[in-house]
């Protein structure tokens, strides 16, 4: 058998070759979403998990005190990370709240990416936030006055740097030395610590976590405890098994329905069924060998070039330098070895159970599969009836293993009823086409089998292409929508002791970058609780400028909404507090709300500002306002969607400086939280681009065979009249019809696998979010993989016509 295995693999060298380009692009597939996975990781690390990149543990659940503690402890190798609320005077002027971090001792735990001059080496020297240098003109060599009273500190600016990280950031950053100078502050808070080497003995309470783990966790509770990108990963790498599995298991089924001749010559000659099936596994062997390793190569390749493509189609995006991911080479290794060999095991034993007589006529290749059996009809109708359950139950309970687990099973009961189905659908489309569709839709569905396998890679291809698509965004739109609510304001101007005139107002309105400019009314008034006084105002036009359409300034009768992000130096203040306002000689007791984005402001109903202000209407900014009315206490703006943050907010600095206001930068943490989302939208298409590229491999791959599987019926047209013109466009009519199809089913398919995953986490981590079907997307997407389908028969369809009739039927 041995003689039988070398002459098997030289004769059939052209359909091995086939079928060795569907093992390459399925392996390929499994690498290059490995790879894709790891550079978003790493782009995330690079990114919100950068202060604990080069850890091997982070300890979290600390307080200060024990965070310094614990810093004293290790020394070079801890890197705590936090940051104290300071005022900071640099220029004459005075920064109230600012944020202050520490540098790490050791330079390979600095997390800050340095834009120019050097980290602080010592105490008595800073480095600043690249957003706050520009905005607050500040630069390498000028001092700032950070602190107060016998704490305050006079530093030097050594450097400048960007500060990658949301979680961990800060305007000044300052040596470890310095910043516990300030460890008696009540605004220093430092819980976690970034630890290389052993941790060694913790206080109650304290948790030591791996890096990655620690930042999945933390990504996960910004959506409700919806780990995103582990979603992801899990579906897309289902997704990438079953497109392997689907692929080469189609190609070696057509491939060996056509040497079931060659099977039955063998038995004639002596050859044992179990001579004929070892024979078959180990040229399935040799062929899943050299294929998966050119795989594992072509998946490298690929996923480490779209890395590079995404980085350069989206220089602002960094997906981050990707390890190789050796399980994954590993596991697309395996996947494509043993998916050959029991591709090839199944129809090698479907062939060899046919006697060797029935064999060798012409007519069992072509009726050895045309339909399905009963037993593989129980098996799809039980599929489709338990898969569904399984999605109910994610659904139900939020498990998104029950999920990929129920979308597994529905689509391969899709699969196994589609000789049923795909020539139903096909003959409905195809008497659309005229004689020639006719022609091919009759073609087409007279194997029923071999009609739903060349249609199933394109299947898959199409409805993995859809639900991403839809997924993506459905889980865009609401983490749009979720940030809008974060951060509902790009910048404010504001101040407790200077009103906005009406000058600024015009002046920021003509400020290039800005869309939009309202000022908003209000009174002065001390709130208990916090440190001085604060404009409390009343906004019902806040949706001209408000992102999320002005919610954020509805507020009901006697309540007051609180910005605690601009309020963070009072951290004893809480949603459900009651606290006394006082406005000149009126006193009202409002009860605090939270929320985040505005700035330093207190926000009213009208009704509630006309008690605490005697006033029935609301009047704008006027020379000689009488004391206790109301007035332009504060300016909301909204960007233009393609300004530039860093220069507008730069810009607007420059003209709340001399009108003593403040301004508070909405856009940094805008534009840091895009970052992160850019990463996972932009992994997202690199795995839909390479599931695309599959699926049409995989058609083309399974047209080819297809038709030269049926080189003798096509030589019989010929002969009994058909052109070769005609010839062509049947099969290209054919082809067309079966892309056709396979892309309309698998869109819908691929809705409804969107829902059910934006019913199971999407809306468990965004509550609120809707389903968004992407229609335009959707249509582009069909009419993409029709195209494909007919490009895929040009090829197979012009060999397929150069045969003259004598020669196809004598063909094998």
């Amino acid at each position: 058998m041995r003689t039988v295995l070398l002459a098997s693999l030289r004769v059939h060298v052209r359909r091995y070759l086939a079928a060795a380009i569907a093992v390459v692009a399925g392996v390929a597939f499994v690498v290059a979403v490995g790879v894709l996975t790891s550079g978003a990781r790493s782009g995330l690390m690079d990114g919100f998990g950068a202060p604990y990149r080069d850890a091997d543990h982070v300890v979290s659940g600390l307080g200060a005190g024990a965070a310094i503690a614990l810093a004293e402890r290790l020394g070079p190798n801890a890197s705590p990370i936090g940051r104290a609320m300071l005022p900071m005077r640099s220029g004459g002027r005075l920064f109230p709240d600012t944020a202050v971090g520490p540098v790490a001792v050791a330079q390979e735990m600095r997390w800050q990416k340095l834009v120019s001059g050097s980290f602080p080496a010592r105490e008595g020297e800073a480095v600043v936030d690249t957003w706050v240098a520009r905005s607050r003109e500040i630069a390498v060599g000028d001092r700032i006055l950070v602190g107060e009273g016998a704490a305050a500190a006079d530093l030097r600016v050594v450097g400048v740097v960007e500060s990658p990280s949301t979680s961990a950031q800060a305007s000044v950053y300052v040596s470890w030395a310095q910043l516990v100078r300030w460890r008696d502050e009540p605004t220093l808070s430092l819980n976690r610590v970034a630890v290389r080497g052993e941790v060694g003995a913790l206080p109650a309470g304290a948790r030591v976590q791996p890096p990655e783990e620690f930042v999945t966790e933390k990504q996960a509770e910004l959506n409700n405890r919806v780990d995103a990108l582990s979603a992801m990963l899990l579906l897309f790498a289902g997704v990438a098994l079953v497109v392997s599995v689907l692929v080469i298991a189609n190609t070696f089924s057509i491939l060996f329905a056509q040497r079931s001749r060659d099977f039955a010559l063998l038995r004639c000659v002596g050859a044992t069924r179990r001579q004929v099936v070892g024979a078959v596994l180990r040229e399935a062997a040799v062929v899943g060998v050299l294929a998966s390793l050119a795989g594992v190569l072509a998946g490298i390749g690929a996923g480490y070039g779209l890395l590079a493509l995404i980085n350069a189609l989206a220089p602002a995006i960094t997906m981050g330098s990707a390890a190789v991911p050796v399980p994954w080479l590993l596991g697309g290794f395996a996947t494509g070895l043993v998916v050959t060999v029991v591709a090839a095991w199944s129809p090698a034993r479907r062939v060899v159970r046919v006697s060797p007589l029935a064999a060798l006529r012409p007519e069992a290749a072509a009726g050895g599969h045309a339909a399905a059996g009963p037993a593989r009809l129980v098996l799809a109708v039980l599929l489709l009836a338990v898969g569904p359950a399984l999605l109910g139950v994610a659904m139900a309970q939020d498990d998104t293993a029950f999920l990929v687990a129920g979308g597994a099973t529905v689509f391969a009961g899709v699969l196994l009823f589609g000789p049923v189905l795909v020539p139903y659908l096909v003959r409905a489309a195809g008497g659309w086409l005229g004689p020639t569709g006719r022609l091919a839709t009759a073609n087409a569905v007279r194997n029923p089998r071999r009609t739903a396998t060349t249609t199933a890679s394109l299947l898959v291809g199409v409805t993995v292409t859809s639900a991403a698509l839809t997924g993506m965004a459905t889980t865009r739109a609401a983490l749009d929508e979720a940030r809008d609510r974060r951060h509902p304001v790009d910048a404010s101007l504001t101040s407790p002791r200077n009103q906005v005139t009406d000058g600024l107002v015009d002046r920021v309105r003509r400020t290039p970058g800005v869309e939009q400019a309202l000022p908003v009314y209000g009174v002065t008034a001390l709130v208990t609780g916090l440190d001085g006084p604060i404009p409390v105002v009343a906004a019902p036009d806040a949706g001209l400028v408000a992102r999320d359409g002005g919610a954020f300034a509805q507020v009901g009768p006697g309540e007051i909404r609180i910005d605690y992000a601009a309020f963070r130096k009072d951290l004893g203040l809480r949603p459900g507090d009651q606290v006394t306002v006082r406005a000149g000689e009126r006193v009202i007791v409002l009860r605090v709300v939270g929320g985040t984005g505005w700035g330093r402001v207190g926000v009213v109903s009208s009704e509630t500002l006309a008690t605490l202000t005697g006033l029935a209407r609301r009047v704008p900014s006027r020379p000689g306002a009488p004391t206790g009315g109301i007035e332009t206490q504060a300016l909301w703006i909204r960007a233009q969607a393609a300004a530039d943050p860093m220069r507008l907010v730069d810009a607007l600095d420059d003209l709340a400086d001399p009108a003593g206001l403040q301004v508070d930068n909405g856009l940094q943490a805008r534009e840091t939280e895009e970052q992160q989302l850019r990463v996972l939208t932009w992994s997202v298409l690199g795995l839909i681009a390479i599931a695309v590229v599959i699926a049409l491999a995989g058609i083309a791959n399974t047209l080819g065979l297809s038709v030269l599987e049926r080189a003798r019926e096509h030589a019989l047209l010929r002969a009994l009249g058909l052109t070769r013109g005609r010839l062509r466009r049947m099969l290209a009519a054919e082809a067309l019809l079966l892309s056709a199809v396979a892309a309309l089913l698998g869109t819908v398919i691929g809705v409804g696998f969107a829902w059910a995953g934006h019913e199971t986490f999407v809306t468990r981590a965004l509550a609120g979010a809707t389903l968004r079907v992407p229609w335009p997307s959707l249509g582009a997407v069909v009419v993409i993989a029709a195209l494909a389908g007919l490009l895929a028969a040009v090829l197979p369809a012009r060999r397929a016509a150069r045969v003259t009739p004598a020669a196809g039927l004598t063909l094998d």
